[in-house]
């Protein structure tokens, strides 16, 4: 059963979703990765298998499907 982390809902429905994560020093785009998502404050979270797959997937065990340019900001 799913419960929130953060706001203690138990409701939740699964999306397939886009997370940026910061690798070695660089930003990598992971798309139509596998998520619960909560239904009240949209908290994503993931299984331990799709956890281990994108790390293997960053780390270098996937060809990139593309590249797009991306700007980052920094708010301090």
């Amino acid at each position: 059963m799913f419960t929130c982390i953060v706001c203690n809902s138990e409701e939740s429905r699964t999306e397939m979703v886009e997370e940026v994560f910061k690798v070695d020093g660089r930003y990598v785009l992971v798309g139509s990765v596998p998520s619960t998502v909560c239904q009240r404050c949209g908290e994503r979270s993931f299984s331990r298998e799709t956890t281990e797959r994108v790390r293997l997937m960053v780390h270098g065990q996937a060809e990139a499907a593309k590249s797009v340019p991306m700007q980052v900001y920094e708010y301090a």
